[in-house]
């Protein structure tokens, strides 16, 4: 079987500082980070999403923690055709527009080829320092299966050697029908790995939880089961913790995934209070258990 890291896809949320999970000893944050590296093998850097990060912070993040400890990226929503601020662009490649949002066709060629640089040259303090683990690609909901889009995942693989993208993939389209087996297919062709995700179904948005390893890497992703997953409350959409009995259910599963790879990361994404980080440790007992 190969190696499985648990981990949590934040170490900042504001709710898990007032959770009293830190000890009052951890009161700075390259305290905290510490701490958190000292529980935990692996973490998943989400605020990247929102805006790419200082080449300067992740030296410190390589700096503070130990050999051994990874960091895996979320990549910058332009990236992945997400709808991204203005004002969250390099400032000397912000586009001349009236709008707040914009998509990568409103910025002209040379500067999305430049936040491409910018973004994964920041990464490099990680990858130097070997505690670089993947970047974490997450289309957008409208990101269906089409040729078009295949081929972009291949050009996102060819942008980030020798980085290590994985792909999250929101359209159930990849997944219905025999579109199931092609997705899989493609994936393990072009040794894509695939990032599966548990999370409330019967939404417009929801895929279903499919265990596959794709490549040597495998990724999953638990979102939680929020009964208001369509708020835009991002704690009452995450705010969801799973009982010991939901977890002790994947961890069979999370071998036999393990199995099929030669490493797997688990990320609890119910990033509210300390929701995540409770739950990610129960997982951790559960699958040294056996």
């Amino acid at each position: 079987m190969g190696s499985i890291a648990v981990g949590t896809a934040s170490w900042t949320d504001k709710t898990l500082l007032e959770s009293g999970w830190y000890p009052p000893s951890a009161d700075t944050p390259e305290k905290r980070l510490a701490y958190y590296a000292r529980q935990f093998p692996v973490v998943e850097v989400d605020s990247t999403y929102y805006g790419p990060p200082a080449e300067q912070t992740t030296k410190l993040w390589a700096q503070r923690t130990p050999d051994g400890f990874t960091f895996n990226i979320k990549a910058f929503s332009l990236l992945t055709g997400h709808p991204t601020k203005v004002s969250a662009i390099y400032k000397d490649l912000r586009p001349d527009t009236p709008k707040k949002n914009i998509y990568p066709g409103d910025l002209p060629p040379q500067a999305y080829e430049d936040v491409w640089s910018r973004f994964l040259a920041a990464l490099d303090p990680l990858a130097q320092a070997g505690k670089l683990g993947a970047v974490l690609f997450q289309f957008p909901p409208w990101f269906g299966i089409r040729r078009s889009n295949k081929d972009f995942m291949l050009e996102v693989a060819a942008r980030c050697k020798p980085l290590r993208p994985v792909f999250e993939l929101r359209n159930a389209s990849w997944f219905e029908g025999d579109n199931r087996d092609e997705t899989f297919e493609f994936l393990r062709k072009h040794k894509l790995p695939f990032v599966c995700v548990d999370m409330p179904q019967g939404h417009k948005s929801s895929v279903p939880p499919l265990l596959e390893a794709t490549a040597d890497l495998a990724v999953v992703r638990f979102h939680g089961h929020s009964d208001k997953w369509t708020s835009k409350d991002i704690h009452e959409k995450f705010g969801y913790k799973y009982s010991e009995r939901e977890l002790s259910e994947w961890a069979p599963k999370l071998r036999a995934l393990a199995d099929e790879a030669k490493q797997t990361q688990v990320f609890m994404n119910n990033c509210y209070s300390d929701y995540a980080q409770t739950n990610a440790s129960t997982l951790i007992d559960l699958l040294d258990s056996d």
